[in-house]
């Protein structure tokens, strides 16, 4: 929890991961493009004081994350929104087992989003269904820009993914976390365009679509997207670290999401390692959107505590202590009937 002020924040960081980009961990050139390319995002939207080294970015462990989100980062719970990357690290991006090992030695603070890969079909499916039972997933993060043998990419509306919205379906899984943002070297950036969200959102009308990165630098597509779709959410990871480095950049970015959307479809996310909480969450607290974008409205306290993390903890069913709610709470996020894919 963050208290500033006299008011009190429950903090829900809907978008965290625990990686490993070690030297023996790349299997390649290209996975140490990839981190190298992370790194240049946290040295140059972070504060001086915030920057880490190096080697430490590489890899961190479950015992930092845990005192960079909860002992000193303010976040009540967190998600994990895992990369597998298999082309480019030998045991994956993402360390799904130690993941997993934290979140059941974490009750009430971690919630495990998995990964799926259309491209790897039949034998993909059955992994899923063995994944959703031993992990018990709510969740899933897709990264429709990942390499895969011969493959730079697919699409959120290819038949063979419909396939796995559908068993997600089935299985309970009902939020689906899309990268939708800049590109990271060596990916291809029409890979991560969002014109494909508009398709499945309307043809999964029972799933929620979390577009992380809400969809940069293609903001405009994506608010003409989720304005039309009541299913389609905003991550703001990578995001708002513009509130350090171009802060009126930042509030052009909220002040879109707020105008198209409403504060019940928008996320706080550090992408932790990325940043850490803590001092995202003070920025955030503190911002008003300066008097001179007066097209934009001013950010009020609930629709902070909306977006810092009722949001996301309504859309996981996370308990939130009555005296952190506000007095128009987002809904429980279970959106439309099923419609006909």
């Amino acid at each position: 929890m963050y208290s500033k002020d006299g008011v009190d924040y429950f903090i829900v960081d809907a978008h965290v991961a625990l990686w490993d980009a070690r030297p023996e961990n790349q299997r390649n050139v290209h996975g140490k493009q990839f981190i190298d390319c992370f790194y240049d995002y946290h040295r140059n939207l972070s504060p001086a004081s915030e920057l880490w080294s190096y080697e430490e970015y590489l890899y961190q462990g479950g015992e930092r994350l845990l005192k960079d989100l909860f002992t000193d980062g303010y976040v009540d719970h967190a998600v994990f929104q895992p990369a597998r990357l298999g082309e480019f690290y030998h045991r994956g991006f993402g360390q799904t087992e130690e993941a997993l090992a934290l979140v059941r030695a974490n009750p009430g603070k971690l919630t495990y989003n998995h990964y799926f890969d259309p491209r790897d079909g039949e034998r993909g499916l059955d992994r899923l269904r063995a994944d959703a039972e031993r992990m018990d997933l709510k969740g899933v993060k897709l990264y429709t820009a990942d390499w895969h043998g011969d493959s730079r990419g697919y699409k959120l509306d290819d038949p063979w993914t419909y396939r796995y919205l559908e068993l997600a379906r089935e299985l309970g899984i009902r939020n689906i976390h899309v990268h939708k943002g800049p590109t990271i070297r060596p990916l291809d950036r029409d890979a991560f365009d969002v014109a494909d969200v508009d398709h499945v959102a309307t043809d999964f009308t029972d799933l929620n679509f979390v577009v992380e990165h809400c969809g940069l630098p293609r903001l405009e597509d994506f608010c003409w997207i989720a304005t039309q779709e009541p299913n389609v959410h905003a991550g703001l990871a990578v995001a708002i670290p513009f509130i350090h480095t171009r802060p009126r950049y930042f509030a052009q970015i909220i002040g879109e999401l707020l105008y198209w959307l409403d504060e019940n479809r928008i996320q706080f996310s550090s992408d932790y390692a990325l940043w850490t909480p803590r001092w995202l969450i003070e920025a955030f607290v503190d911002f008003q959107i300066p008097e001179d974008m007066s097209e934009y409205a001013p950010l009020t306290v609930d629709q902070k505590k909306k977006i810092l993390g009722l949001n996301a903890a309504a859309m996981y069913d996370i308990p939130v202590p009555e005296d952190l709610q506000v007095a128009n709470p987002p809904a429980l996020a279970v959106p439309q009937a099923v419609a006909v894919a």
